[in-house]
């Protein structure tokens, strides 16, 4: 695994700025491993059935 500790520490402060942070980007190119690393409370997979049902119901 590639370590991105420069993206890693730019999404962090990101998220305390702004209620919603979208990683977008190509295909394969670390998304979701940066995501899962973020440990963060939320987090949606648009490519997830579950997770676009949970976004098509919010509360």
């Amino acid at each position: 695994m590639i370590e991105r500790k420069i993206d890693l520490n730019t999404i962090k402060k990101l998220i305390t700025s702004f209620k919603v942070t979208a990683l977008i980007g190509a295909r394969q190119c670390g998304k979701t491993t940066l995501a899962r690393q973020i440990n963060h409370n939320h987090y949606f997979d648009l490519e997830n059935p579950r997770d676009i049902a949970r976004l098509e119901q919010p509360q």
